[in-house]
């Protein structure tokens, strides 16, 4: 069998229900582009985009992606780190890759965060939110377990993890974790 027969073989078997999407291997094309389906639970916006094209970021969608992660209290936007955008992207593969990913707190303005601090809210001080390296989401239909072990398997940031509330956070700061 050839390399190409073989390829198309393994990307058959991948899509199919036979293998969860947990196991399915992403193809050369899956690699070199990248989509995000993002939907802000405070604003009610659904945003779904190819950010990565021919392995290049492409500024339109990042600009969507931007708006859409913006601190939903004051209307302020950042640029959203690009690694935050490629380590959602996996755990959307792993899971959920035709259904959207809830964002519960993307961006964080400054003032918000302290107002948040000063509210008694579980905030840190130096928030990786206000950097735009942090976010907090779920995945409808996916275990909150198996996401936090997904996000830790990363290796490429903090994850918390709080079960009360139904969301994990995610930042591309140092690796460590919290929450039990």
């Amino acid at each position: 069998m050839n390399r190409r027969i073989f390829l198309q073989s393994a990307a058959a078997l991948a899509s199919s229900s036979v293998v969860p999407a947990a196991f399915a291997k992403a193809t050369p094309a899956q690699e070199l582009s990248k989509s995000l389906h993002l939907y802000n639970i405070h604003t009610g916006e659904f945003v779904k985009t190819t950010f990565k094209q021919q392995g290049q970021f492409d500024s339109e969608s990042l600009s969507e992606l931007d708006h859409l992660l913006r601190d939903h209290r004051s209307g302020e936007s950042t640029l959203i780190s690009r690694a935050l955008f490629e380590d959602i992207h996996t755990l959307q593969q792993l899971f959920k890759p035709n259904q959207a990913i809830e964002i519960i707190s993307g961006y964080r303005s400054p003032k918000t965060n302290e107002r948040l601090r000063a509210m008694g809210h579980n905030v840190a001080k130096r928030s990786l939110h206000m950097q735009g390296k942090a976010v907090d989401i779920r995945i409808p239909g996916a275990s909150l377990k198996q996401v936090r072990q997904a996000a830790l398997s990363l290796k490429s940031g903090g994850v918390g993890y709080y079960p009360k509330s139904g969301f994990i956070h995610l930042d591309v700061g140092r690796v460590r974790q919290w929450g039990s």
